[in-house]
């Protein structure tokens, strides 16, 4: 038997590595996997000792915030250059986050004419909005919801009242869905915002001091509460804190559903350290917390890291560095570094780099958004989604950066690892220097229903 494609190297399966491994591919899936003498294939790629993990999924990026569904393109094309073969895409798009059914046809549309990589994608509601279209956007195929407690934008990236997220839970809940949440308390922003921009300060540390951690710790510990009794899957998406998790552990030891992220940024940077050299470079909500980064890796360790995100944002540096610390963008640009810099990360941190990678990269957000069994491992029957790693150290250039922006806070940042080859689907997109791939060869991935959401889904298509 011949298979189109043979890939050989040291192979990251969710058992084991295979070091001297092989992976047979025939057509878009993974047709065997083993090790010794590799069968005859087509194509060959030798790999060496390169590790072959599954393609990375982003379980958070921002393709549509700043420049709308165009975004996609320079997102998705700096993804593969990353090894990230899947984004979650986040609901808030500019001008209008995605809430209905409209919406969502415009944004599946764009993702298969534009997107580089296959794409999942988050819904959302707008304050006071009726849940029923919840259950429209299920049937769509969204893989979870999102929403904010505290504003940012009126209309983009509003805050959902307390009774509000209690109903959509309630639905989540009916569905089996996830909802994930900005998890900040407007109060206590708002009210240290004023307070802080009365001294006239403008630093990093002032934005940290506009968003304490009391504030985030307030709005994940009231919307675990509500989750706990709807019984719903809350999914707190960006947690910059040892605590976050704490809490998140005391739930599912007492059986709810609660899931954490962690935004890769949370782990590198502290504004005690970089902040005089970065500042609004690192402008982020929730912001980074001084003194946390070697306890948020220890949470990683300890298995309560569901998955890390790049929580990538196409913001131009003149959006970051024009006004104020408080005029300044919050987010940074993050999908092309994200899987060397958190590689480097957990060897440094004394992990086993690539079966972790393997977990928290792909095999927990393919579970976590309903992509499971076809997303997030080198499987028998999956698709064939590969990112290959050399361990050969390298300095990061932004400058190089196929994002469309070119700036980043991790510019210069030496990493152990460098992403030589990108395969979504069996087709090779990125060789460690070229995009061979194509913008609307991406894929929207529906997330996979449960037999009792297909039930309940069924049931109002009738009544109606």
């Amino acid at each position: 038997m011949t298979y189109d494609m043979v890939l050989r190297g040291a192979v990251v399966t969710p058992d084991t590595t295979h070091l001297g491994g092989w992976i047979a591919v025939r057509g878009e899936t993974i047709a065997a996997i083993g090790t010794g003498d590799a069968p005859a294939a087509k194509v060959v790629h030798d790999f060496g000792d390169a590790w072959i993990l599954p393609g990375g999924i982003d379980a958070q990026t921002h393709a549509g915030s700043y420049l709308g569904l165009p975004g996609l393109e320079p997102t998705s094309r700096a993804a593969i250059c990353g090894g990230v073969t899947t984004m979650i895409e986040m609901p808030f798009d500019h001008p209008t986050p995605l809430s209905t059914l409209a919406l969502f046809d415009a944004k599946v549309a764009a993702v298969e004419s534009l997107s580089y990589c296959d794409v999942a994608l988050y819904g959302t509601l707008a304050p006071h909005q009726a849940t029923d279209a919840m259950y429209d956007l299920a049937e769509a195929g969204v893989c979870a919801f999102k929403i904010s407690v505290c504003e940012s934008h009126p209309t983009r990236f509003p805050r959902i009242p307390a009774e509000q997220q209690l109903a959509m839970l309630q639905v989540a809940a009916e569905l089996g869905l996830p909802l994930g949440i900005h998890n900040e308390d407007q109060e206590i922003v708002r009210f240290n915002t004023e307070r802080m921009r009365a001294t006239g300060e403008s630093s990093l540390k002032v934005h940290s001091s506009c968003r304490p951690e009391a504030a985030e710790l307030a709005a994940t510990a009231l919307f675990l509460e509500l989750a706990a009794h709807t019984g719903a899957q809350a999914h707190i998406v960006h947690i910059s804190t040892p605590r976050g998790f704490e809490l998140l552990e005391r739930y599912k030891q007492e059986g709810f559903a609660t899931t954490g992220e962690i935004c890769v940024h949370y782990l590198i940077f502290d504004p005690d350290i970089h902040g005089e050299t970065l500042g609004a470079l690192i402008k982020v909500n929730p912001p980074i917390r001084a003194g946390a980064r070697d306890a948020l890796w220890e949470q990683i360790r300890a298995g309560r890291v569901e998955c890390v995100s790049s929580d990538h944002s196409t913001m131009s540096l003149e959006n970051k560095l024009s006004g104020t610390i408080f005029e300044a963008g919050p987010g940074v640009p993050g999908i092309e570094s994200l899987m060397p810099v958190l590689f480097t990360g957990l060897q440094a941190h004394g992990m086993d780099a690539p079966s972790m990678m393997a977990s928290v990269m792909a095999e927990r957000p393919a579970k976590l958004f309903g992509l499971w069994p076809k997303k997030g491992a080198i499987a028998v029957g999956a698709d064939a989604d590969f990112a290959v790693m050399d361990p050969t150290p390298f300095v990061y250039d932004s400058a190089k950066a196929h994002d469309g922006v070119n700036w980043s806070p991790f510019d210069g940042m030496e990493m152990s690892a460098a992403v030589v080859a990108t395969f979504v689907r069996g087709t090779q997109v990125w060789d460690g220097r070229t995009v061979s791939g194509t913008k609307g060869f991406g894929r929207f991935l529906p997330r996979a229903r449960t037999a009792d959401a297909s039930a309940i889904l069924r049931a109002r298509a009738s009544a109606a």
